[in-house]
C-alpha cells in the first residue's frame, strides 16, 4: 500500500515520531527518571497510592509490548482491560525491576525498527487494526503518549520515595 504522504513529508513525520519516542521534549525520558531511583523501595505503595513504582514500570513495559504484538503478530490475542494490563504479583514486579527496564528498551527498539522501515505505511491500518483508526501512526503515538504519562508518575514516585 502506498502512503498519501509525499516522500519528504513521510521522512519528516517519521523523524518527528522517532524524536517523540527517543528524546526529551515536553516530557522526560524513562532513563532520566530511573537514574538514581531508590530501587530498594520500588515495591512500596506510599501515600495511599494504588500502585508502586514497580507496578507502573511493569504496566508500562507490558502495554508497550502489547502494542508491539498488536502491530506485528498475526496471532495477537487481545488482553482483558484493565486487569490484564497490571501485574498480578506486585512483589514479583519489584524483584524484576532491571528485567522490566531491559525489556522496555528491547521492545522500543523493535518499534523503532518498524517506524524506520519505509515499507511501514504510517497512514495504513495495522494488520490487526480496525478500519478507520488503528493506523501505524496512531500506534506509535499511543506508545509515546502512554509512556510519557507513566514516566511522569514514576518521576513523582521517585521524589516521594526519596523524601520518606
Amino acid at each position: 500500500m502506498t502512503t498519501a504522504l509525499s516522500p519528504e513529508a513521510d521522512t519528516a513525520l517519521r523523524a518527528h515520531v522517532r524524536a517523540l519516542l527517543t528524546q526529551a521534549q515536553a516530557h522526560e525520558m524513562l532513563d532520566d527518571v530511573l537514574e538514581d531511583f531508590p530501587t530498594a523501595r520500588v515495591g512500596e505503595r506510599i501515600h495511599d497510592l494504588p500502585y508502586s513504582a514497580s507496578e507502573i514500570l511493569w504496566h508500562l513495559r507490558f502495554t508497550q509490548r502489547d502494542i508491539l504484538n498488536f502491530v506485528r503478530d498475526e496471532t495477537y490475542e487481545e488482553t482483558t482491560w484493565p486487569d490484564g494490563y497490571w501485574p498480578h504479583d506486585p512483589e514479583g514486579s519489584a524483584r524484576e525491576w532491571d528485567a522490566q527496564v531491559t525489556a522496555f528498551h528491547a521492545d522500543l527498539d523493535a518499534l523503532l525498527k518498524l517506524l524506520d522501515d519505509p515499507a511501514t505505511d504510517l497512514l495504513a491500518v495495522v494488520p490487526n487494526g480496525k478500519e478507520g483508526g488503528q493506523t501505524w501512526l496512531r500506534e506509535f503515538l499511543l506508545v509515546a503518549d502512554h509512556t510519557a504519562y507513566h514516566v511522569g508518575q514514576l518521576r513523582l514516585l521517585r521524589r516521594l520515595l526519596s523524601k520518606d
